[in-house]
């Protein structure tokens, strides 16, 4: 019923849940009939499914590519999450990762659910890895090799300055969009972009999955996981862990818009990267999960909810999102819609209200200066919907019954 009454609220959802709906199964569809490739596109759509959604758009040698260099840095980042895991154990896997992947037989029991599978079987993700081109394993090496140099260094280290963040934020992120863009590259679809515009890239998206998974990381068991800087935390309260109880409500709070507002430092870095892609599908694979993390940066801003449960985009917006994003327009369009949500919700009295401010100002004076917020239309801030709210749940009731009949009578192999 959650579904219906979101759909009830936002009628023109619909259409793109539909889209998505049928995307994901298609997806299902394609994946490899070879055991190994097969196990590691299955394994992408059950710890990723928007994440193996977006990648199938991709060529399939640069598709291929990226979902081995997804599960080998989620396994190695599996490995870095385990807190069950001694320190004399966990910093020598992290360190010589980089080199198990060349070793079809390797395989290290850790993590839960899909997670633990992935390890159990990555002598799959091995196999398949072996196949790739040799730029494409030279790459994915590489950068296996730095970001576990980097997370073995922070098992020892904790995160005080805001440098520690950033340096932080690279070896487990920045990496990643480095990565990223060696891969486009040696697929010869696109130039080698940038150092810190690539860095950049990923900075803004770890630092965004950093503010909003904070109530998780700091319930994990057995022990707590901290990211956010004592530099930025200490200015509140005096302890971490102190942000969720609810007489601090109000320092939490403050402390939230601070690290929102550190976040937004890389957006204009992130609207630079993607203004230089060529290759439509490529352009595409970037922009939507930047356009979902300045999404939830508005939704996170000022929201007490933070510390009190999970804050995301609802399901219907981050259907429009993959649906409608195809340009540098869609994406300065979002970019300032989000942006005018989170200025409308600063409070004055806010510690850091003039830098927030300062940071939304430079960022909707970018979308503002592309020339191209007039040749979009708005599917964030929308003042009436399209179609009429009691038609679009009739049609979701009759197509959900006639998908779940289809299924049902689909001979089993």
């Amino acid at each position: 019923m959650g579904n219906l009454g979101a759909i009830w609220r936002h009628p023109d959802d619909f259409y793109p849940l539909l889209k998505l709906k049928m995307a994901a199964r298609h997806a299902e569809k394609q994946i490899p009939p070879e055991p190994h490739w097969g196990f590691c596109y299955s394994m992408l759509h059950k710890v990723s499914r928007s994440f193996a959604l977006v990648i199938q758009q991709l060529g399939t040698q640069l598709r291929d590519a990226i979902c081995i260099f997804y599960l080998v840095l989620r396994a190695l980042d599996t490995v870095e999450d385990d807190t069950s895991i001694p320190t004399d154990v966990k910093v020598p896997i992290l360190i010589a990762f980089h080199r198990h992947i060349y070793d079809r037989e390797w395989h290290f029991s850790c993590g839960t659910k899909d997670y633990k599978v992935l390890m159990d079987q990555f002598h799959h993700v091995s196999t398949a890895f072996l196949e790739l081109g040799k730029s494409y394993q030279e790459a994915i090496e590489d950068i296996t090799k730095r970001m576990g140099a980097g997370m073995a260094k922070f098992i020892c280290k904790e995160v005080e300055t805001v440098d520690d963040y950033d340096e932080y934020c690279h070896y487990v992120a920045g990496l990643v969009g480095l990565g990223l863009s060696k891969l486009f590259h040696a697929s010869g679809l696109e130039d080698l972009a940038p150092t810190v515009l690539s860095n950049s890239m990923g900075l803004f998206l770890q630092k965004t999955n950093i503010i909003r998974d904070y109530l998780e990381d700091i319930d994990e068991i057995p022990k707590s996981r901290m990211f956010w800087p004592h530099e930025i935390w200490s200015k509140y309260v005096n302890k971490l862990e102190d942000l969720k109880y609810e007489e601090n409500s109000i320092k939490a709070v403050q402390c939230l818009n601070d690290m929102v507002t550190n976040a937004l430092i890389h957006v204009d870095d992130c609207l630079k990267y993607m203004s230089a892609l060529r290759d439509p599908d490529i352009f595409r694979f970037c922009a939507i999960p930047q356009i979902m993390a300045i999404g939830t940066l508005a939704l996170c801003y000022n929201n007490i909810e933070v510390f009190r449960g999970v804050v995301k985009m609802r399901r219907g917006l981050t259907a429009k999102v993959i649906d409608q994003t195809k340009t540098m327009a869609d994406i300065y369009g979002a970019f300032f819609d989000f942006s005018c949500m989170l200025k409308s919700k600063v409070d004055r009295s806010d510690p850091n209200a003039e830098k927030t401010i300062s940071w939304v100002e430079s960022i909707e004076k970018t979308c503002w200066e592309s020339g191209l917020l007039n040749k979009r239309k708005s599917y964030i801030i929308r003042d009436k919907p399209r179609y009429n709210s009691a038609l679009i749940v009739l049609l979701f009731i009759i197509l959900s019954i006639i998908l779940a009949y289809r299924s049902g009578n689909q001979p089993s192999n």
